[in-house]
């Protein structure tokens, strides 16, 4: 696959978010059989592998610990801390400096590692001042648990901020076609500053593949029954479906998959991103990797941009309370 820099770090261009074995998309798949997959996307070029402690309440960690561990070199590996879920589902932030600590070591010992390259916080914690968080994680940085430090759904004043404490490798946000907030300020902030940018859900929660269906079609351990409901509702999903078929002219016409064309669009939008597609599915983790060999053209840029947007989409990408209070809609300013 063709490699990108991210920091200090040279990773495949497109990522495997790993997520989705564990939780999110329905039933979490059997531990042999994702072990396969994690070893299979390494095998397909994938050398930048995102995880967190939310995952499944560690056991996406425990997967990689257990079925990578002997393939360590190959990779680089990225956690999160900062957010965990109750016995009830519920999620909790904690950015106490030894929460994060204590949460470091902990994946640490279940990623069967002695370092993680990178290191996000999940989500940042209002009740914690963000230097206090920042500082601890410049202390696992000097102790050598970790190398790097990252930011997940922040705004600008929080990168900026975090920034003055220690340097930030990168910033990980929800960014598609139909995701478009990064746009307003973050891209421009991290090329100032030197941080690279990781799209999360860069097929649009797989409804850019044109494989998925509405709200009435997927369970409740659904991220799209929950959090990203109101894009899926019936209605709304009408409206949405709409755009699909010409987008798939333009996969036709380009020769190459719907997902693909998601993938490719957001790697024209310069070499400092990263996108970290996640799937349950080998055929479709092959899929996303030929992605990296597409070039478009600027007028097909354009043509898609000017298709799939923010203005042309229909509903809002979280439920009201999450967006309310996700710290990168800051950002969001019409």
């Amino acid at each position: 696959m063709q490699q990108r820099q991210l920091g200090p770090f040279t990773v495949s261009a497109i990522g495997f978010g790993c997520m989705n074995v564990s939780m999110g998309y329905g039933p979490r798949l059997d531990d042999a059989e994702a072990g396969m997959l994690l070893n299979a996307a390494l095998d397909h070029g994938y050398t930048f592998l995102d995880t967190a402690a939310l995952y499944g309440a560690g056991h996406n960690e425990t997967l990689i610990g257990r079925y990578l561990r002997h393939r360590r070199r190959e990779y680089v590996l990225a956690s999160k801390c900062g957010l965990t879920r109750d016995a009830d589902g519920k999620a909790h932030l904690d950015g106490r400096p030894e929460t994060l600590s204590r949460t470091c070591d902990d994946s640490l010992r279940r990623l069967a590692t002695d370092v993680i390259d990178l290191y996000y916080i999940h989500r940042v914690d209002p009740k914690v001042p963000l230097e206090d968080s920042i500082g601890a994680l410049a202390r696992l940085v000097e102790v050598g648990k970790i190398r790097t430090i990252g930011l997940s759904e922040v705004c600008v004043d929080t990168l900026r901020r975090a920034h003055a404490v220690h340097p930030i490798t990168a910033v990980q946000s929800e960014y598609s076609l139909w995701s478009r907030t990064p746009e307003r300020k973050m891209l421009a902030a991290c090329r100032e500053l030197g941080t690279g940018f990781v799209p999360f859900s860069p097929l649009a929660r797989q409804f850019l593949t044109g494989k998925c269906g509405d709200v009435t079609t997927v369970g409740d351990d659904d991220i799209r029954a929950t959090i990203a409901r109101p894009r899926f509702e019936p209605d709304n999903f009408a409206k949405n479906r709409r755009l699909l078929e010409p987008y798939a002219a333009i996969a036709a016409r380009v020769g190459c998959t719907p997902a693909q064309l998601a993938l490719a669009w957001l790697l024209a939008q310069g070499d400092d991103l990263v996108p970290i597609p996640g799937s349950k599915h080998y055929p479709w983790m092959v899929e996303n990797a030929g992605a990296a060999e597409i070039r478009l053209d600027p007028a097909t840029v354009a043509e898609l941009d000017a298709l799939i947007n923010e203005d042309t989409v229909a509903g809002r990408r979280y439920t009201e309370a999450l967006m309310r209070s996700t710290d990168s809609e800051k950002d969001w300013v019409r």
